[in-house]
């Protein structure tokens, strides 16, 4: 009973939506008939927008051209009030009959419609209840909104429909719309913060012609004109490694990577990163850079380092410092460090409920699993997680005093990984062959992963001691917005398409 009156509902706001529309319509074809089409205006001079509100005394009588979207509407007799919504926020334009002329305000009161585009002309002045406000001496319909806008009280409410109909949310709600100018600001922001360090912007290929060993599963697309099968890249560092190996020294990159995976409130398919590599330093070095980075880039687009996120203070002045091994021994009990073999691993593994991956029961593999059982949830404040096992980092550089780890860190807050970094193995005939070993796995699982040979003929032509990182912007946005999913913070995600 419940579906079918849920259905019918339905089926009732989409009949009047038709009849809306209908309406519309017949008051566009009245004006275009009546030779005021509003489509086939070009342009309008505005001057202003709604930042007058913040600065009375500068524009008080001032005559202003503002433009925007028609949000309200009173009509009072021969004069009425509406607000139109621009880029910053809402502004009150005062209409009467006598300023504007009779034809133009009957226009106004029979034709014109709430979401409709309007360019208004008049001055700046103060209601009688302190509003500031926009006499019209002209009004003008700049475009027609042939469907109606959500109801303004309930608003748009489905989460569904928000994301897939983004251009209604952003209409309807102002702080989505700040939500997306401060995604706007922080990316500024990390580029002013790279930049005025000496690192070099680069832009490296999106279509790659082969799929890397890497454990992340591509998005496999085909050129027509070589007949080649083709793979949108799942991240940047073996091209601006190549870039290190050419002399660049300082290069960084920001771009969208794709990973044919599933989707959550931290995961998209396609997400925006930000890789930095820098010759001459490790790991620790990178540490540091990553905190300057935040700090700088906090205060920027927040004005503090003192995040609130769902409710917790991040602080972004203080960052913890744990090896993986005195991490999983600080939540689980367990010390690594004392654990003589995998065969002791798998044991001690068994009696604490972990499960193991096929293939993946060595020592190594073990502690990572270890972490993400017991470790990964309980990192809240900003921390970082070193020393990760050679097994699940074939990218980054063995620890002198201990092959078995290599010289990695990740970093964490809320619980959440926010990014990835490395002394950058540079050795080319260890890269090939733990590169190899990690294609021949893909392979077995029934893919066509390979090496990147042109990438180990760029260290072959040496390349020198380089830190590397690589950050999830969404998720820092997710932070620094108090984003509950990362739908929240990008302007399309992906969306299953309608039937």
């Amino acid at each position: 009973m419940e579906q079918e009156n849920l259905a019918q509902e339905a089926q009732q706001e989409e009949k009047e939506l038709a009849e809306q529309a209908r309406i519309r319509r017949e008051k566009l074809s009245k004006l275009q008939a009546e030779g005021n089409d509003p489509y086939v205006v070009t342009s309008y001079p505005v001057d202003a927008d709604s930042h007058i509100k913040d600065d009375f005394g500068a524009w008080e009588g001032k005559t202003v051209c503002v433009a925007g979207r028609m949000m309200s509407r009173r009509i009072m007799g021969k004069a009425s009030f509406s607000h139109i919504s621009d880029r910053f926020g809402q502004l009150q334009i005062y209409v009467t009959r006598q300023d504007v002329g009779e034809d133009v305000y009957a226009a106004y009161k029979k034709d014109f419609d709430i979401g409709d585009i309007v360019g208004v002309k008049g001055y700046v002045f103060r209601t009688q209840t302190g509003e500031v406000s926009v006499h019209a001496t002209e009004l003008k319909m700049l475009s027609k909104a042939l469907l109606p806008l959500p109801e303004k009280y309930n608003g748009l409410q489905n989460v569904d429909t928000k994301y897939r109909l983004r251009h209604l949310d952003l209409i309807m709600n102002q702080d989505v719309r700040e939500t997306f100018y401060k995604r706007a600001r922080i990316i500024r922001s990390i580029r002013e913060f790279l930049d005025g360090r000496g690192f070099v912007e680069a832009e490296t290929p999106i279509l790659l012609p082969i799929e890397i060993g890497a454990d992340a599963r591509p998005f496999k697309t085909h050129h027509n004109a070589l007949d080649l099968d083709m793979y949108l890249r799942i991240e940047t560092e073996l091209y601006l490694k190549r870039l290190i190996v050419g002399g660049f020294e300082k290069v960084y990159e920001m771009g969208r990577i794709f990973r044919n995976e599933g989707m959550d409130t931290k995961h998209n398919p396609e997400f925006t990163t930000v890789e930095i590599y820098q010759a001459y330093v490790d790991y620790h070095a990178v540490m540091d850079l990553v905190e300057e980075l935040y700090r700088y880039v906090a205060e920027e687009a927040c004005g503090t380092l003192q995040i609130a996120y769902r409710g917790v203070v991040l602080d972004f002045a203080h960052w913890e410092k744990l090896t993986m091994t005195e991490a999983v021994k600080k939540y689980s009990g367990v010390d690594f460090d004392t654990v003589a073999s995998g065969e002791e691993a798998r044991k001690i593994a068994a009696e604490k409920g972990v499960e193991l991956e096929k293939g993946k029961d060595s020592k190594g593999h073990i502690l990572a699993a270890f972490f993400d059982a017991f470790v990964e949830d309980k990192l809240i404040q900003p921390t970082f997680i070193y020393d990760y096992p050679v097994e699940i980092s074939p990218l980054a550089k063995r620890k002198p005093d201990d092959p078995s780890m290599t010289e990695r860190f990740e970093y964490f807050m809320m619980g959440m990984e926010m990014g990835n970094a490395f002394s950058e193995l540079n050795d080319p005939i260890d890269q090939e062959r733990r590169m190899s070993e990690q294609a021949a796995r893909k392979r077995a699982q029934g893919t066509n992963a390979q090496v990147d040979e042109d990438f180990i003929d760029a260290l072959n032509h040496a390349m020198p001691p380089t830190g590397g990182l690589g950050l999830g912007v969404d998720r820092l946005v997710m932070l620094l917005t108090d984003s509950a999913s990362i739908r929240d913070v990008l302007l399309f995600p992906t969306m299953k398409p309608k039937k």
